[in-house]
């Protein structure tokens, strides 16, 4: 139990070590051009439960039915539990920063437009999926800092209507959509 909790901690601090190397090394300019035709969310359902919202996304930007992939995270999860939602958590963190589930593996084969980072503080694993995920326009919350995400709203985590119309907005600016 002892050495476990050394690992544990070793683990933690290469995770650290590879989100701060992937901050000072920005990946490639995505290839995929203007407009939302793919969205990720990565979500904490600790604090959010209601992940099926995402799929209101389907009509607010007319996508096709696949074009929404959802991973949440919990702290603890059983793996024999049944979860609508693909989810990983803290002990699916390995060592120099990757991340050991397939769900989540799954999720970071994909290239989107957009991911919607639906967490508002910082954590370990959420980080590393943000960082680790491809996509050319990453939304998040204020709680979480800039270097995770290229538009930050200032909206309550539990309000998914209000972040759905300000997210709307902006992209509206933009002319993603």
């Amino acid at each position: 139990m002892f050495l476990k909790g050394i690992k544990d901690k070793f683990k933690q601090k290469s995770g650290r070590k590879f989100i701060k190397q992937a901050l000072a090394n920005p990946t490639e300019e995505s290839t995929r051009g203007k407009g939302i035709r793919k969205l990720g969310c990565i979500v904490d359902l600790d604090k959010f439960q209601d992940s099926d919202v995402f799929y209101e996304f389907l009509e607010e930007f007319k996508l096709t039915p696949n074009a929404v992939k959802i991973i949440g995270y919990r702290s603890y999860y059983d793996k024999n539990s049944p979860y609508s939602t693909p989810v990983f958590s803290d002990k699916d963190l390995g060592w120099n920063g990757d991340i050991e589930n397939s769900y989540a593996l799954e999720f970071l084969s994909r290239e989107y437009d957009l991911l919607v980072n639906y967490y508002d503080e910082e954590n370990l694993l959420l980080n590393l999926m943000s960082v680790k995920t491809k996509a050319r326009i990453k939304v998040g919350f204020k709680g979480v800092g800039p270097e995770y995400n290229d538009l930050i709203l200032d909206t309550p985590l539990k309000d998914f209507k209000t972040f759905k119309t300000e997210l709307k907005k902006y992209l509206g600016v933009f002319k993603e959509i």
